[in-house]
């Protein structure tokens, strides 16, 4: 399922970059590829400013994992329950990891397209 989401994202921005370059493509005159092309940065930009943010988020959770392995190893030392609940918190604990991972695989995903139109629209703006 991991993949299947890759795979999607990876589809899902090559059909944008095909979208705006050949919208861009498709226009004649200089001026409304120009006014296309700062559209598609403004949005570009807003986008990836939010795939840059999320990695911050990202960083934090990898912080909350490590506090929480941290946690789970000392109450792995109780009693049997604390050993059963520790346990859980490991699970748990490894699915937020993997998840956070496929997380940032996708954000990774999203830069490098969004990389890829803005040097598309920044040619299209400066080749007359």
């Amino acid at each position: 399922m991991i993949f299947l989401g890759y795979a999607y994202r990876f589809v899902s921005n090559f059909v944008f970059l095909a979208l705006v370059y050949f919208s861009l493509n498709f226009l004649d005159k200089y001026p409304q590829r120009a006014v296309v092309a700062v559209l598609v940065l403004v949005y570009a930009a807003m986008h990836a400013a939010s795939a840059l943010r999320s990695f911050y988020f990202f960083q934090r959770i990898e912080r909350l994992e490590i506090e929480a392995r941290r946690l789970a190893k000392v109450a792995a030392e109780g009693p049997s329950t604390a050993a059963a609940a520790a346990a859980s918190r490991k699970q748990i604990v490894a699915e937020v990891s993997g998840l956070r991972h496929a997380g940032e695989i996708k954000a990774y995903i999203d830069l490098l397209f969004l990389a890829l139109v803005i040097l598309l629209c920044i040619a299209k703006i400066v080749t007359n």
